[in-house]
């Protein structure tokens, strides 16, 4: 690997690119563009296009793309070369500024909720200039907002820019409050990754893993992850060269990637980059993820981002680590060393404990998918049931605050391991609840109910537009105040008190948190569908109008896009099902009961006892009539819901009929893996695949 710090960034038109290549006053124009939102002059985009266009053909690259994130949840890109004819027949390679700020997909042919129609195709994508363009695959790539014609918002970044640019506002209010004379607050996130990795060869016999990015079938093989030894263990070579060039990869494209480790199940692994802005953020973790893909690939391995690939085992998620920062480096969630005392830190949290109580619709349904259903409430990730967890310091603090007393800080112990030679140091001043769905962790908030294939970009518009309007709130009474300290004081408890239903600093596992929860009043959303059918509820409608995030009508086509996503999920994973049940499971089990009741039928004429044989013989009779009679029922169940009127009311139906069918079906075909001879059954087994 080349030296990192040269090899870091390099395929990036990055700050230090720009200082070097642009004239000053350009350089001065985009710069202040990304500080104040200031459009800028068609001239300056020449300049800036042209140097894009240079520097990208000495890295190689022949073409340039609008780098954009549709509804579909991933990347989108219409490469075009850089080459203009010549009279003499020749080309010349050009890039305009034109070309830099704008370009013009076709809207149709994306999710849109029924905004844009085949016959109306026209949309447009526009540079955000405060995102870094690169290069993948000799191609220049152009972060951009895309959206409809006719304005809507159609994508997930529009959206998340929008956020920050409310959150910052009202943020840099409550600190100019408190004597500072912050201008922006700029959100920063950490988004973990974890993954599974399987055998590329292996993952082509499964028509389930092609088709779904999940299996369909199969048996719990006799170890899983139930002797905890892979988390933190030693990693294969295999998975360590491709951590390797993973990590370079990344860094290429100034990606912070820091930590890497197996994850708890077998095959599961973790990347974990260093926190940045969140629109940043969200572009690299998207990144991240089709790297992941591309770089197994090479090393005979397939990435597996599905959150629930394997029954029986955890699944995959994507930790959210989100904070605020001012234009000056400081951390608005670092409570510093006496949180008593640190009222600007209290007032943020309070804003956040009420956003997170009064929004947890928003903050569920953010994370709500087909794949994510699977994994929520498993013994793996959070619950479906929002809370948060603040520790006892903290929960301490606003206590004593409430009743009027004074807290009584505790000083951090000594942790000692007893062992002379180790050395002791302090240890922090409260635990970690890795239950919890928005835990505090010390300087930050981890939203941990992200799925592993989630687009960041919406909930960090959730938490971001819940927390500004809140914040909002707050700044609009303190400005007016008379005697500042006593408000502030004043109206961190009556939030507080108001909202600490939400704070549980216990198991979110635990079936007593579940009952507890429903007496205080928490949402239990357990599905997709029933988180869904929140979305468009007046109160978040005038949510997000009131802030310029989104209108009624594009929430109300985000929703759509959102359940038919689901039902379409749905029906290619029973159509799968049906496919594989029908032309391998069946065929195998009987070719195999066939050979076995030969066998019993030669033993019987040559006066053998082949009693156990024949046992066996029925009980896959059994099981593979089970099986039938059940995809049977899976068969009428698809066609019936195509019948369903309504997207939520289908959403509804996929599984409360088709979902619950499939999981009937898998039973059988599962218990007859178990019994079925190794050389017979027609795929590999979890064990093959989590174990290569």
């Amino acid at each position: 690997m080349s030296n990192v710090t040269d090899l870091f960034g390099s395929l990036v038109f990055n700050d230090k690119v720009m200082r070097e290549r642009l004239p000053k006053e350009t350089y001065r124009a985009l710069k202040n563009t990304v500080a104040t939102g200031t459009a800028l002059e068609p001239a300056v985009a020449n300049v800036v296009a042209n140097a894009m266009k240079d520097w990208a053909l000495e890295k190689g690259a022949t073409h340039y793309t609008h780098w954009f994130q549709p509804m579909t949840g991933i990347t989108a890109e219409k490469h075009d070369s850089f080459i203009t004819p010549k009279d003499d027949g020749g080309v010349i390679m050009n890039f305009s500024g034109k070309e830099l700020i704008k370009g013009e997909p076709d809207a149709s042919s994306f999710p849109s909720g029924g905004i844009r129609a085949t016959f109306e195709a026209r949309g447009y994508t526009a540079w955000d200039p405060t995102s870094n363009a690169f290069i993948k695959d000799d191609t220049l790539c152009i972060p951009t907002a895309f959206m409809s014609y006719t304005g809507e918002v159609l994508d997930k970044k529009t959206p998340l820019l929008r956020s920050m640019n409310v959150l910052s506002r009202e943020a840099a209010r409550i600190c100019r409050l408190f004597g500072s004379d912050t201008s922006k607050v700029i959100v920063t996130v950490g988004p973990e990754q974890e993954y599974f990795l399987v055998d590329r060869d292996m993952y082509y016999k499964r028509k389930d893993l092609i088709y779904t990015g999940r299996t369909l079938f199969g048996a719990r093989p006799p170890k899983g992850q139930e002797l905890e030894d892979h988390y933190f263990g030693s990693i294969r070579p295999r998975v360590f060269a491709f951590m390797k060039e993973l990590d370079a990869e990344l860094w290429k494209l100034g990606i912070l990637a820091k930590t890497r480790h197996n994850e708890v199940a077998p095959a599961q692994h973790e990347l974990a980059p260093i926190y940045t802005s969140v629109n940043v953020a969200t572009d690299h973790n998207q990144l991240t993820m089709e790297v992941m893909r591309k770089v197994a690939e090479k090393h005979g391995l397939i990435c597996l981002l599905h959150e629930k690939p394997f029954a029986g085992v955890n699944g995959s998620g994507k930790h959210n680590n989100w904070a605020m920062s001012t234009d000056s480096g400081e951390n608005l969630l670092d409570p510093g060393k006496n949180p008593a005392e640190n009222l600007r830190f209290l007032l943020i949290l309070a804003a956040i404990v009420k956003a997170v109580d009064v929004h947890q619709d928003l903050l569920r349904l953010s994370v709500a998918s087909a794949g994510n259903d699977h994994r929520l409430g498993a013994n793996e990730a959070p619950p479906a049931i929002i809370s948060m967890y603040l520790g006892d310091e903290l929960c301490g603090v606003l206590d004593a605050m409430a009743a009027g007393t004074t807290y009584a800080k505790k000083a951090n112990g000594k942790f000692t391991t007893g062992v002379d030679s180790i050395p002791s140091f302090t240890a922090d001043s409260t635990d970690r609840n890795r239950t919890s769905p928005f835990a505090f962790t010390g300087n930050k908030f981890e939203f941990r109910m992200l799925g592993s294939s989630v687009n960041i970009a919406c909930p960090n518009v959730m938490i971001n537009t819940s927390v500004a309007d809140v914040l909002k709130e707050f700044a609009d009474k303190l400005e007016k105040s008379a005697d500042f300290e006593k408000d502030v004081k004043k109206l961190i408890v009556e939030t507080y008190l108001a909202h600490k239903r939400i704070i549980f600093n216990g198991n979110n596992y635990s079936e007593e948190w579940t009952s507890e929860a429903a007496r205080r009043g928490l949402l239990n959303l357990k599905t997709t569908p029933e988180a869904l059918a929140l979305y468009d509820r007046p109160e978040n409608i005038a949510l997000f109008e009131r802030h310029k995030i989104y209108t009624g009508a594009e929430i109300r086509a985000r929703q759509e896009i959102l359940l038919e996503n689901y039902c379409k999920v749905i029906n290619i994973e029973a159509l799968t099902m049906s496919q594989i049940v029908y032309k391998q499971i069946i065929p195998a089990a009987a070719k195999y009961s066939s050979v076995l009741a030969e066998s019993v039928a030669r033993k019987k004429a040559m006066g053998v006892d082949a009693a156990s044989e024949a046992e066996l013989v029925k009980k896959i009779t059994v099981l593979t009539d089970s099986a039938y009679n059940s995809l049977v029922k899976l068969n009428d169940a698809v066609v019936a819901a195509r019948d369903v009127s309504g997207t939520l009311e289908a959403a509804k139906n996929y599984h409360d009929s088709v979902f619950m069918t499939m999981q009937e079906l898998r039973l059988s075909c599962d218990e007859l893996e178990t019994v079925v001879g190794r050389e017979y059954w027609p795929f590999p087994t979890y064990g093959d695949l989590l174990y290569y």
